[in-house]
């Protein structure tokens, strides 16, 4: 929903698909890994597209994917409904750049039902605050209650060559509007060697001077960047050791449902988690599968093995060959990733770029 006071429509000259049958009583089986874990949590890129360039995601000119194959927003209502009928309980979309999608909020407004119908404990979206500004009401409307925003710097020369073209009051002003509209904030930062590792602590500082947490984050190996992954690489080992001579962490048991480990701050008040896909990865309680603007699901960030969900969905407007495509994915998934860098060896890249598995 954006200032204007027409409802989005969804993709035009497309016709939408039936709706998904709500999760009968009962409900389905849920959906069980092989490894006995529950998968509750789906991330959704909405778009491969992204108004930024940011040089840990992808090169500057990045060749983005036919609109041909990217899915209908119906298509997406229609796969996120069968997740939840299966018993997802967390939808966060992404991108690239959610928010540059075209009608984007008709999305948030058909996922809103099951919000309201309770099958649905979350809505959420994680976003580079750039168009945050004039759609943070309609997120607050559509029952989005948190948002995650991602910010690796606070000083504005710094922050256009990280992005290549970004406009940090832009997102300052994004994340203003989050907080006016009642929205939760979550700082996202990626740490990031010769960047931003001195500037740290300032984030966390200020990030918790506004009520916000902040999580710190690993770079990955994901797509190639045109230049050397182990040139970026932080672990967050070393980040944590200086913050622990600066400030006193506390161990704390929050959790967002997500892959972030939190501390608070003592001096601050506030909490800090951390993403550490590298240095302490977090597999063993991974409840987390991705969808990309495609259609495939990716059952693992850092595996190659997908299911293609396009093809059924578009092959039939019943449900049952989606769901035995997602039922048939989630009992493959791995067990864990084999991301590696470091000053010896970076293995385990994969092709795709963030932006297109969604971040």
């Amino acid at each position: 929903m954006s200032n204007s006071p027409r409802t989005p429509q969804p993709d035009e000259n497309r016709s939408a698909a039936n709706p998904t049958r709500m999760q009968a009583a009962e409900g389905p089986p849920p959906l069980v890994d092989p490894f006995g874990r529950a998968i509750t949590y789906l991330r959704v890129s909405v778009t491969d597209r992204c108004d930024f360039r940011c040089r840990y995601c992808m090169p500057e000119h990045q060749v983005f994917l036919p609109k041909r194959e990217i899915l209908t927003l119906e298509e997406l209502d229609r796969i996120c409904s069968t997740f939840v009928r299966l018993g997802v309980r967390k939808i966060r979309l992404t991108g690239g750049e959610p928010l540059v999608r075209r009608n984007v909020m008709w999305l948030f407004e058909r996922l809103a039902r099951h919000l309201k119908s309770g099958a649905l404990k979350e809505l959420t979206l994680t976003t580079n605050g750039s168009q945050l500004a004039r759609h943070a009401a309609g997120l607050a409307a559509c029952g989005v209650r948190r948002v995650n925003v991602s910010l690796d710097t606070l000083d504005a020369a710094k922050f256009r060559t990280i992005t290549r073209r970004g406009d940090l009051e832009k997102v300052l002003a994004g994340i203003e509007a989050a907080t006016a509209a009642g929205l939760h904030v979550k700082i996202n930062t990626v740490a990031v060697r010769g960047f931003n590792e001195e500037e740290i602590p300032a984030l966390v500082e200020w990030a918790h001077g506004h009520g916000f947490d902040i999580t710190l984050i690993e770079t990955m190996p994901l797509g190639e960047i045109g230049g050397d992954r182990a040139d970026q690489y932080l672990p967050l080992t070393e980040v944590r050791a200086r913050l622990e001579a600066r400030w006193t962490l506390l161990p704390d048991d929050y959790s967002t449902g997500g892959p972030s480990r939190y501390v608070r701050v003592k001096e601050t008040g506030g909490r800090i988690g951390f993403i550490t896909p590298l240095s302490s990865h977090f597999c063993a309680s991974c409840n987390r599968v991705r969808l990309t603007a495609t259609g495939t699901l990716y059952m693992c960030l850092g595996q190659d093995d997908a299911a293609d969900l396009r093809t059924p969905v578009r092959l039939s407007r019943k449900d049952d060959l989606l769901e035995q495509a997602i039922r048939e994915a989630i009992a493959r998934k791995p067990e864990g990733h084999t991301f590696v860098i470091s000053e010896e060896e970076t293995h385990g890249i994969m092709l795709r770029h963030m932006n297109v598995t969604g971040g």
